[in-house]
Parts: structure tokens; C-alpha cells; sequence
């Protein structure tokens, strides 16, 4: 989604428990035996997702496959013959995290009820700017009254997770849905909230959820929306148009993402639009082949994946559990496999 902080907060915080050394990438060769549950996985699922994004990639390996790919082959032999997966670790843990399109309530116009906007990129703001930040622009209404407004929606935390996310769907009450997109930024870092409400000895780090940080909010009025100031971060959207209600929102490729099967990576490590095998542990673990498909600020390092869960509460309620180990296995073009292990530059 090209998301300035895409995760939700239980993802902006967990460097607060992670570990901080780093060594030396290593990249090696696997086998499709030595994937946990491939055999069982819905690769056909996996191939309806690659394709939708694999006309982008460049190199002339992946021209290739994508054309086969699209010539309707058996899912399962397609990706045995001819790719490899290759395991690439920096020395962190593996973490999977999870993230969602929102849903709000909104209008067109501000209303009594409907007092929040969502404001597009000022003029004269460029992108890695460093300007006002979001306490100035929500209390002295920096913004207000310039036409940049694109809608109105009735609840500020909705509202601060929606900036979080980088996306989502608004519904206005003709019925009709508007979605807005990533617009840029104020330059400023991502503070994280659930870092400090524990900071302030609200919560302990492991009792922080996206739900917890919106109850506390809305219970404590005021006080609960001067917390969400602390994060000096504030994301502008745009409208997204040409994407139909039946398709996920873009991603960081700039074609729309899959709900369970597609992921966001940290592309230093991971080509954006490669499969990867995803080895999920902890509560509702599951082994499957998904798409690297977008990307987020907080998502970084090689074994490091946030798990895309759809649009809507469901989804985000689902997303905001989600903080699990495992491993993550790059399905590489098979050349391109060995060269990485290699110490190729391919």
C-alpha cells in the first residue's frame, strides 16, 4: 500500500522486545521437501496471486516464467520446475505481523457528526519534508479551510489507524465507497503510541493491541486523542480510483493485493513481487505460499513479513493478533537462486 507506517501498533513497538544485532546475510539453497506442509498448500491460490503482479518484474528470468504462468500450467509442477526456494537470514528471528484495509463510516461534507477530515498532500509540502507536526496540524487546524479535504469521518482513532494502515475504504451514507491511498507525509518519524503508553505504565509491552490502544483511547476522551499526538507523524491520503469493491487495495507494486496470500517484505532482502513460502508458528499457525507484494516502514530485515488479512473489522481484528515466529523461504527463478547463494549480485 505504500505505506508510511503500515502495521498496526503492535508492530511499530515490537523493536522494544526484539533483539538489535546484526550479522552477515547468508543465503542457501533449499529443497521443496524441506518445506514444512508444501505439498498440502492451495497453489493454484498462490499462482492467481503471482500473476497478478509478476508483469513487473524486470530481470529476464522473470519474463519468461510470467509468461508460462499465465499459460494456465499446473500450479504445484510450475513452481517446483522452475524455481528454488532459497532461505536468506540476517541473524534477527523471524517475525510475521498482519495488516488490513480499514473500513469508515463517512461524508463528503463535515457534518455534526462527521467532524474529522482526511486531507490530501498540501502544495507545498514535498514528500521527506520535515513539517509541521500532527499535534499542530489537529490543534491549530493548519489545514483547514484550504479545499484539501476529501472526506469526513465521525472517529478520530478510526481515523489514526487509517493513517497507520496507508489505506483504506471510506463509506459514505448514499451507499456509495470512496478509497484513498497513501498521499505522503509530514516528515516526521513514526512515534510509537503502544511503546508509550507503556512508557507511562498504562500497559506492559505484551498486553499492547491495536484494540487495546483504541479502547483506552476512546474511554479517556481528550486525554485518550492527546496520546495518539505523541506519534509527531501525520499521513495525507489521495483517492484511489479504478479498483474495483471485489479487489484488495494497491500495494507497493501498484496493483491491487490478496487477502492470505499477500505479504509485505523488506525489499533489501526480498524481490517485490517473488513468492515466499511462509512457515507461521504460534496460535492458528498455517504453511503457505504467498506473494511478496508490498512494503512498510516497519517492516525490515530478511525474516521479516506482514501478513495482509483483507478489508474490514474481521480482517483488522484477525491483523491485530497476529505476531507470531517461523520462517520465510524466497522462491527464486532457479538461476537466480544459485547465484545468490553464490555471492552473485543477480
Amino acid at each position: 500500500m505504500m505505506r508510511a507506517v503500515l502495521a498496526v501498533f503492535v508492530i511499530a513497538f515490537c523493536a522494544m522486545t526484539g533483539t538489535t544485532g546484526q550479522a552477515a546475510t547468508t543465503h542457501t539453497v533449499l529443497s521443496f521437501d524441506d518445506l514444512d506442509g508444501w505439498q498440502d498448500d492451495d497453489h493454484q491460490a498462490a499462482l492467481d496471486a503471482f500473476t497478478v503482479t509478476c508483469g513487473d518484474l524486470k530481470a529476464p528470468e522473470w519474463d519468461a516464467i510470467c509468461a508460462l504462468a499465465k499459460n494456465d500450467p499446473n500450479p504445484r509442477t510450475f513452481f517446483e520446475l522452475f524455481f528454488r526456494p532459497l532461505l536468506i537470514e540476517d541473524g534477527q528471528p523471524a517475525l510475521f505481523t498482519g495488516y488490513f484495509e480499514p473500513e469508515l463510516d463517512g461524508s463528503p461534507h463535515s457534518t455534526s457528526r462527521f467532524r474529522y477530515p482526511l486531507y490530501k498532500m498540501p502544495p507545498e509540502l514535498r514528500e521527506g519534508q520535515l513539517w509541521h507536526t500532527r499535534a499542530a496540524i489537529e490543534t491549530e487546524n493548519i489545514l483547514a479551510g484550504r479545499g484539501l479535504e476529501i472526506a469526513w469521518v465521525d472517529d478520530p482513532v478510526e481515523l489514526f489507524f487509517l493513517q497507520v494502515q496507508g489505506s483504506g475504504r471510506i463509506r459514505m451514507g448514499d451507499g456509495s465507497t470512496i478509497r484513498v491511498g497513501y498521499g505522503g507525509s509530514n516528515g516526521h518519524s513514526y512515534r510509537s503510541v503502544g511503546e508509550e503508553m507503556v512508557r507511562r505504565g498504562i500497559y506492559r509491552a505484551h498486553q499492547v493491541s491495536a484494540q487495546v490502544i483504541q479502547n483506552w483511547v476512546r474511554r479517556n476522551g481528550a486525554v485518550g486523542e492527546d496520546l495518539l499526538r505523541t506519534n509527531p507523524s501525520y499521513v495525507f491520503f489521495r483517492e484511489v480510483r479504478g479498483v474495483s469493491k471485489t479487489q484488495g487495495p494497491r500495494g507497493a507494486m501498484n496493483r491491487s493485493i490478496t487477502a492470505q496470500r499477500s505479504v509485505a517484505v523488506d525489499p533489501a532482502f526480498v524481490p517485490l513481487g517473488a513468492p515466499v513460502w511462509v512457515e507461521k508458528g504460534g496460535a492458528g499457525r498455517f504453511r503457505r505460499l504467498m506473494v511478496a507484494q508490498d512494503t512498510g516502514s516497519a517492516i525490515k530485515g530478511a525474516q521479516r513479513a506482514d501478513v495482509f488479512f483483507g478489508t474490514g473489522d474481521k480482517a483488522g481484528r484477525a491483523a491485530g493478533k497476529l505476531r507470531d515466529p517461523g520462517r520465510m523461504v524466497v522462491l527464486m527463478p532457479i538461476d537466480m537462486a544459485f547465484a545468490r547463494a553464490e555471492g552473485l549480485s543477480r
